[in-house]
Protein backbone atom coordinates (compact mmCIF):
# COMPACT_ATOMS: atom_id res chain seq x y z
CA UNK A 1 0.00 0.00 0.00
CA UNK A 2 1.24 3.31 -1.02
CA UNK A 3 0.69 6.15 1.23
CA UNK A 4 1.13 9.82 0.50
CA UNK A 5 0.17 11.55 3.27
CA UNK A 6 0.42 11.55 7.07
CA UNK A 7 -3.94 11.48 6.53
CA UNK A 8 -3.35 8.23 4.54
CA UNK A 9 -1.53 6.37 7.27
CA UNK A 10 -3.56 7.68 9.91
CA UNK A 11 -6.65 5.92 8.18
CA UNK A 12 -4.67 2.26 7.90
CA UNK A 13 -3.67 2.18 11.05
CA UNK A 14 -7.28 2.90 12.17
CA UNK A 15 -8.55 0.42 9.71
CA UNK A 16 -5.50 -1.89 11.59
CA UNK A 17 -7.13 -1.20 14.73
CA UNK A 18 -10.36 -1.67 13.83
CA UNK A 19 -9.53 -5.30 12.58
CA UNK A 20 -7.38 -5.72 15.71
CA UNK A 21 -10.54 -5.27 18.15
CA UNK A 22 -12.44 -7.22 15.75
CA UNK A 23 -10.48 -10.20 15.89
CA UNK A 24 -9.82 -10.01 19.77
CA UNK A 25 -13.92 -10.02 19.98
CA UNK A 26 -13.82 -13.38 18.88
CA UNK A 27 -10.77 -14.06 20.96
CA UNK A 28 -11.62 -13.23 24.30
CA UNK A 29 -14.48 -15.55 24.96
CA UNK A 30 -12.68 -18.31 24.38
CA UNK A 31 -9.58 -16.98 26.70
CA UNK A 32 -11.73 -16.33 29.48
CA UNK A 33 -13.49 -19.85 29.01
CA UNK A 34 -9.27 -21.18 28.95
CA UNK A 35 -8.90 -19.50 32.30
CA UNK A 36 -9.05 -21.81 35.82
CA UNK A 37 -8.62 -18.18 37.73
CA UNK A 38 -12.04 -16.58 38.29
CA UNK A 39 -10.66 -13.38 38.32
CA UNK A 40 -8.36 -13.58 35.76
CA UNK A 41 -12.03 -14.98 33.48
CA UNK A 42 -13.95 -11.97 34.73
CA UNK A 43 -10.25 -9.67 33.31
CA UNK A 44 -11.50 -11.24 30.05
CA UNK A 45 -15.17 -10.67 30.66
CA UNK A 46 -14.26 -7.05 31.42
CA UNK A 47 -12.16 -6.51 28.68
CA UNK A 48 -14.38 -8.08 25.76
CA UNK A 49 -16.90 -5.38 27.17
CA UNK A 50 -14.59 -2.81 26.77
CA UNK A 51 -13.29 -4.10 23.23
CA UNK A 52 -16.43 -3.66 21.84
CA UNK A 53 -17.02 -0.01 23.62
CA UNK A 54 -13.65 0.67 21.90
CA UNK A 55 -15.01 -0.49 18.20
CA UNK A 56 -17.35 1.96 18.73
CA UNK A 57 -14.89 4.78 19.36
CA UNK A 58 -13.17 3.60 16.60
CA UNK A 59 -16.40 4.17 14.35
CA UNK A 60 -16.79 7.95 15.88
CA UNK A 61 -13.17 8.42 14.26
CA UNK A 62 -13.89 7.27 10.97
CA UNK A 63 -17.28 9.07 11.31
CA UNK A 64 -15.29 12.46 12.23
CA UNK A 65 -13.30 11.86 9.35
CA UNK A 66 -15.55 11.07 6.52
CA UNK A 67 -14.30 8.06 6.03
CA UNK A 68 -14.87 4.25 6.06
CA UNK A 69 -12.49 1.39 7.39
CA UNK A 70 -10.72 -0.39 4.69
CA UNK A 71 -11.45 -3.67 4.64
CA UNK A 72 -8.12 -5.31 5.70
CA UNK A 73 -6.54 -8.01 8.12
CA UNK A 74 -4.22 -6.98 10.89
CA UNK A 75 -1.87 -9.66 10.75
CA UNK A 76 0.04 -9.01 14.25
CA UNK A 77 -2.88 -9.42 15.70
CA UNK A 78 -3.69 -12.41 14.00
CA UNK A 79 -0.50 -13.96 14.93
CA UNK A 80 -0.79 -13.46 18.53
CA UNK A 81 -4.17 -14.45 18.71
CA UNK A 82 -2.99 -17.81 17.17
CA UNK A 83 -0.24 -17.94 19.25
CA UNK A 84 -2.93 -17.84 22.49
CA UNK A 85 -4.75 -20.37 20.74
CA UNK A 86 -2.17 -23.02 20.73
CA UNK A 87 -1.07 -21.92 24.27
CA UNK A 88 -5.36 -22.89 25.10
CA UNK A 89 -5.20 -26.21 22.66
CA UNK A 90 -1.86 -26.97 24.20
CA UNK A 91 -3.55 -27.43 27.73
CA UNK A 92 -1.56 -28.51 30.96
CA UNK A 93 -1.48 -27.28 34.30
CA UNK A 94 -4.67 -24.93 34.94
CA UNK A 95 -2.01 -22.63 37.22
CA UNK A 96 0.40 -22.63 34.50
CA UNK A 97 -2.21 -22.18 31.37
CA UNK A 98 -3.61 -18.95 33.63
CA UNK A 99 -0.11 -17.91 33.66
CA UNK A 100 0.76 -18.39 30.03
CA UNK A 101 -3.01 -16.48 28.95
CA UNK A 102 -1.72 -13.71 30.70
CA UNK A 103 1.60 -13.57 29.03
CA UNK A 104 -0.67 -13.60 26.10
CA UNK A 105 -2.92 -11.42 26.91
CA UNK A 106 -0.41 -9.25 27.69
CA UNK A 107 1.17 -9.08 24.49
CA UNK A 108 -1.87 -8.33 22.51
CA UNK A 109 -2.17 -4.73 25.24
CA UNK A 110 1.19 -3.74 24.46
CA UNK A 111 0.32 -4.14 20.68
CA UNK A 112 -2.35 -2.06 21.24
CA UNK A 113 -1.01 0.20 23.26
CA UNK A 114 1.58 0.87 20.81
CA UNK A 115 -1.40 1.17 17.44
CA UNK A 116 -3.17 3.42 19.83
CA UNK A 117 -0.46 5.35 20.62
CA UNK A 118 0.38 6.40 17.33
CA UNK A 119 -2.95 6.79 15.88
CA UNK A 120 -3.39 9.50 18.54
CA UNK A 121 -0.52 11.36 17.84
CA UNK A 122 -1.28 11.13 14.21
CA UNK A 123 -4.76 12.89 15.41
CA UNK A 124 -3.23 15.34 17.06
CA UNK A 125 -0.78 16.42 14.23
CA UNK A 126 -3.84 16.80 11.63
CA UNK A 127 -5.70 18.93 14.26
CA UNK A 128 -8.35 15.99 15.06
CA UNK A 129 -9.25 17.00 18.38
CA UNK A 130 -12.11 14.98 19.27
CA UNK A 131 -10.44 11.65 17.54
CA UNK A 132 -7.48 12.85 19.88
CA UNK A 133 -9.86 12.44 23.21
CA UNK A 134 -11.23 9.12 21.81
CA UNK A 135 -7.95 7.55 21.13
CA UNK A 136 -6.59 8.70 24.56
CA UNK A 137 -9.69 7.36 26.09
CA UNK A 138 -8.99 3.99 24.48
CA UNK A 139 -5.00 4.13 24.72
CA UNK A 140 -6.04 4.63 28.64
CA UNK A 141 -7.97 1.59 28.84
CA UNK A 142 -5.06 -0.36 27.38
CA UNK A 143 -3.13 0.64 29.86
CA UNK A 144 -5.20 0.01 32.47
CA UNK A 145 -5.56 -3.47 31.35
CA UNK A 146 -2.44 -4.20 30.92
CA UNK A 147 -1.66 -2.69 34.67
CA UNK A 148 -4.97 -5.06 35.86
CA UNK A 149 -2.88 -8.20 34.22
CA UNK A 150 0.28 -7.65 35.87
CA UNK A 151 -1.04 -6.90 38.93
CA UNK A 152 -2.85 -10.20 38.63
CA UNK A 153 -0.31 -12.25 37.59
CA UNK A 154 2.06 -10.91 40.51
CA UNK A 155 -0.26 -11.10 43.32
CA UNK A 156 -1.52 -14.90 42.14
CA UNK A 157 -1.40 -16.39 38.89
CA UNK A 158 2.23 -16.64 39.00
CA UNK A 159 2.46 -17.02 42.32
CA UNK A 160 0.29 -20.33 42.22
CA UNK A 161 2.02 -21.58 38.47
CA UNK A 162 5.43 -21.51 40.45
CA UNK A 163 4.12 -23.46 42.99
CA UNK A 164 3.14 -26.42 40.36
CA UNK A 165 7.08 -26.90 39.52
CA UNK A 166 7.76 -27.17 43.65
CA UNK A 167 4.69 -29.58 44.19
Amino acid sequence: MKLDSLKQLFIHELSDLQDAEEQLVKALPKMAKAASSSELQRAFEGHLSQTKEQLQRLQRVFNNLGENPKRMTCKGMKGLVEEADELIKGGGDPAVMDAGLIAAAQRVEHYEIAGYGCARTYAELLGEAESVELLQTTLSEEREADETLTELAERVINVEAAEVSTR
